[in-house]
């Protein structure tokens, strides 16, 4: 079966282009850039044209849909164009295709305005805190619509902080690692009860908050975590807001 990632070029999609090979997938790419390296399957083009995209969803059985501007200062006109319109482009596109499955990279920052707790669900209500987090909500409610119309099996993975160690002290509580990364990615490619669900997307993290029971349910069961990570990095004051809300400081700016 054939998986496409678009945005392959980005962090997660080398990520997951490196190594959901060596677990089975047939992959194809899809950036507006070449990805580098030879006998790969892709198409270079951008995710709001159409054509390009008929193309790249031919034979395919499933998409990671990762393409997107994915800067939480981003501009209206950018999450306009690049995430929304792109989402619903590809959701169409695969649609039109007959592509039974989407994996959609929405984000915490689509419910960034959640204060701390002692555990957040997976479906915690839409609380955006940046217009990049409105654009993530609406491709959350895209699924759920392409879900519920046309019957194709959609995960919304709510991504915490993906980077290969946490870069600062919130992190300690919503790291993402490169491996659960692709372990997640997995699971939901090949979860064979997948509807439509969401997901947060962190690893098994000492100081996290967010649950990761419907995860394990699609068959996600993360190893790492953050905490080995945490010499050197402060401890947050209750009141700073990269310890009292989910999006962080991103509520403020």
């Amino acid at each position: 079966m054939l998986t496409l990632i678009t945005g392959a070029a980005g962090h997660i999609g080398t990520c997951l282009h490196q190594e959901l090979p060596r677990l089975g997938h047939r992959l194809r790419l899809m950036d507006r850039v070449r990805v580098e390296g030879t006998g790969i399957d892709q198409v270079v083009g951008d995710i709001t044209d159409p054509g390009a995209l008929a193309r790249a969803m031919e034979g395919v059985h499933a998409v990671v849909h990762l393409a997107g501007d994915p800067s939480t200062s981003a501009s209206f006109e950018s999450v306009l164009g690049a995430n929304i319109e792109g989402t619903y482009r590809v959701f169409e596109a695969a649609r039109l295709a007959g592509v039974e499955r989407v994996v959609f990279a929405s984000s915490n920052h689509a419910a960034g305005f959640t204060p701390r707790q002692e555990s957040a669900p997976a479906d915690t209500p839409v609380r955006p805190d940046s217009l990049y987090g409105v654009s993530k909500a609406y491709g959350e409610a895209l699924g759920r619509y392409y879900a519920d119309r046309y019957g194709m099996r959609v995960a919304c993975l709510r991504i915490g902080s993906f980077e290969p160690r946490p870069p600062d002290a919130r992190a300690l509580s919503t790291w993402l690692s490169p491996g659960d990364m692709v372990r997640l990615a997995h699971a939901c490619l090949t979860a064979p009860d997948l509807t439509y669900a969401l997901v947060w997307g962190v690893s098994a993290n000492t100081r996290g908050w967010l649950d990761l029971e419907p995860g394990r349910a699609l068959g996600y069961h993360p190893r790492d975590d953050a905490e080995v990570h945490a010499a050197g990095l402060p401890v947050l004051d209750p009141a700073d807001p990269d310890h009292a809300w989910l999006g962080g400081r991103t509520v403020e700016s």
